[in-house]
């Protein structure tokens, strides 16, 4: 069942990408005491996630935090130095990459795909939240195929 508005992240361990190499941390320490905007996408360096999803999370960082965003994170199943590598390709520091390298985190969230028919395994569906002090507060599902409501523009409209 997919995660809903109201409910707490499940309290899963991802890899936070940094310059030391992977840090483990926990969901719940994560989002603890903060608003995060949570950007989730089937893969770094794929055409759609590359050239839109990250890009627009980048160019909008400093109007989100303006309405209350302590911070914005992106996930993907893939390894925290694949995230790495993405965020120095086209991201910025405002962008905190956390790796859900086994799909622990989608598969919680009831939030996980498969990508087989593309050669990419299981996956993560595209999507975006708010989560406030560790629960959901706004939940966008794209459809598949579809980038619109996890847009970093529909989030700043909802805020």
């Amino acid at each position: 069942m997919t995660i809903s508005v109201g409910e707490s992240i499940p309290d899963v361990t991802l890899m936070k990408a940094t310059d030391g190499g992977p840090e483990p941390v926990k969901a719940s320490e994560f989002f603890k005491g903060r608003r995060v905007a949570l950007f989730s996408v089937p893969g770094a360096f794929t055409p759609t996630c590359s050239a839109k999803h990250l890009p627009g999370f980048v160019e909008k960082a400093s109007e989100l935090k303006a309405k209350g965003i302590d911070e914005i994170a992106a996930t993907s199943v893939n390894d925290a130095f694949v995230l790495g590598a993405w965020n120095k390709a086209g991201g910025s520091d405002d962008i905190t990459m956390l790796a859900d390298g086994n799909g622990e985190l989608v598969k919680a969230l009831g939030l996980d795909a498969d990508f087989s028919k593309f050669g990419m395994g299981a996956r993560g569906q595209r999507f975006s939240m708010v989560v406030n002090d560790g629960k959901v507060e706004q939940l966008n599902v794209e459809a598949p195929g579809d980038f619109k409501v996890s847009s970093a523009e529909h989030m700043l409209e909802q805020l």
